[in-house]
This record gives structure tokens, sequence and C-alpha cells, in this order.
């Protein structure tokens, strides 16, 4: 796998489409369900006007973070994990004052099976946390039905976050609880899921936030969920987003996450990373910065 880095720029300004990366005999996927956009200066509070003019590359045409939203499909063998499961159909347009701009979602399961999986080969659906843009497709009947996709998944949701579902800022409804509740089964820290995958309870982002770190063919990806929503966050750890429930907790993660992704034969998975969502932290001048695998 070798850096890519002269359309990385490109890249930045556009929604990730399917990636696949090999840990030996395990693939690992990102299953694309849309992209939401994010005001810079709202999303990560902490930066100015100044840094987005020094940075234009990460903006779109119309001046918006771009953050793909989706899931991550863990294969090995017959067997297959979902880790996060989109935001599901939904199209919202951009409203004056919030922090999002448009929103669209829904296309999760087309992208499930453009990678040769039916929803109900899917045997858990583990979650990074309880917002809406990770619960979609768990919670959401599937098209022409009464139920959602996953009818043979059980849910892996880490024990501090379900515990704490009530406190949840911007995250699950009283009806997604309903919906999920059968499902779920709590996880604890260092518990492996499935195999070569193990949750690691980070907070920060929100009171049980996770990350999954998968190892395979003498390689470890650490999928790191909502405690980084941008590349910039790699040299600039300490902006922390909106959304982060505890932004100091989120902001030291971020600082241990970045030191652990530039250890040799690991890589990183960011699921809001635009169309970079895997990749590695590599010291440019300075700093440590992010570069997209080309896979």
């Amino acid at each position: 796998m070798a850096d890519s880095t002269v359309d990385q720029d490109e890249r930045l300004r556009r929604p990730a489409g399917i990636r696949s990366v090999w840990l030996g005999d395990t693939r690992v996927s990102f299953v694309p369900d849309g992209a939401i956009q994010g005001r810079p200066r709202s999303w990560l509070p902490d930066t100015t006007d100044e840094v987005w003019a020094a940075h234009p590359q990460y903006l779109d045409a119309s001046g918006h973070l771009v953050a793909s939203t989706g899931g991550l499909l863990v294969e090995n063998g017959d067997r297959a994990l979902l880790i996060d499961a989109g935001w599901g159909p939904v199209s919202l347009p951009a409203e004056p004052g919030s922090p999002n701009g448009a929103v669209h979602g829904g296309a999760l399961l087309d992208s499930l099976a453009e990678l040769g999986r039916r929803p109900e080969e899917i045997e858990a659906v583990a979650f990074t946390h309880l917002h809406i843009d990770h619960l979609g497709w768990a919670w959401h009947p599937a098209p022409g039905r009464d139920q959602p996709a996953f009818t043979q998944a059980e849910y892996l949701v880490a024990e501090p976050e379900w515990a704490q579902r009530d406190l949840l800022a911007q995250g699950i409804s009283e009806d997604e609880a309903t919906a999920l509740a059968p499902r779920v089964h709590t996880v604890t820290d260092g518990q492996e899921v499935f195999p070569g995958v193990r949750v690691q309870i980070t907070g920060g982002h929100t009171a049980g936030h996770a990350q999954y770190v998968i190892t395979g063919g003498g390689t470890r990806l650490i999928a790191f969920g909502d405690a980084l929503h941008s590349p910039i966050q790699v040299d600039h750890p300490d902006w922390s987003c909106l959304y982060d429930h505890d932004p100091a907790q989120s902001a030291e993660h971020r600082h241990r996450l970045v030191a652990e992704l530039e250890e040799p034969d690991t890589i990183g998975f960011g699921i809001h990373f635009a169309d970079v969502v895997f990749g590695q932290v590599r010291r440019d001048g300075a700093g440590p910065a992010w570069r997209a695998l080309d896979v």
C-alpha cells in the first residue's frame, strides 16, 4: 500500500467511495452511505478564518468540510462484521445557523451489495457511539420491510455508552433506543468482538465512545470513530469538534491516537474523512500529517 500524495487534495473535497484494504486474510472495506457538509468554523470552533484561508484543500467549492458517512465492513472467511451503520435514508438541505450544511444518505445497503454482502450475512453491528449518523440502517426499516435490514445481527455497544444513552446530545432518540434495545449486547474495554477485532473504550466524543483495533498480517488498523472528524485535526489534535461531549478528554485522546497512528505497520480509518478514509500518519515538516492510502 503506497501513499497517495498526488490526488489527496482532490479527494479531500469529495465523499468517499468504496475502498478496501487487506490485513492478512481479513478484508476491511469502507461502505459508503452518504455525506454531511460541515461549516468549518462551527465544527472546529478553535479555528479561524485565517486557518481555512491557509488550508483551502480541506473545503469543497461551497466552503464546507466534506464528511463521509457509512460503515466499515470486516470480513474474515464467511464471517462479516459491520462497524457503524451510516445515517440511513435522509436528505436535508443546508439551514442558516446550523453547524451542518446539506446532508444526504441511504446508499449503505447498495454499497454492501456491491461488495458482495447481503445484510442478513452480517453477524454483528458494532457501534463506535450512538449518534444518529452511525445508527442509521440498524434501526431504520429496510426498503419494503417493517424491520431493519440486519436481521441476524446483534448490536454491540460499549457498556458506558449504553448506560448513559439518555445523556447523549445529538444522540439516540427514544424511538431509536426502543428499536435497538432487543438486539443490544454491551461490550467492555479490550473485549474481542470478532476474529482479530478488539474494542477500546476512549470516551471524549461521547461518554462511552469506542474505537476498534483490527489486526492481521502483521498490520494494525485503528477504526477511531469520531475521535477525529477531519484530517486537519491530525496536526492540530487540540482542536475539538463542536459535537464532542468532553472537549478536553477528546483532545487528550487525540494526542495519544495520533502518536499511535505514527507507529510502524499501523493504519487509521476515519469514517468522516472525505475520500481519504484509510491513511497513515507521517511527519511532514514540523508535525504529523494524514497521508491517504492509495487503495
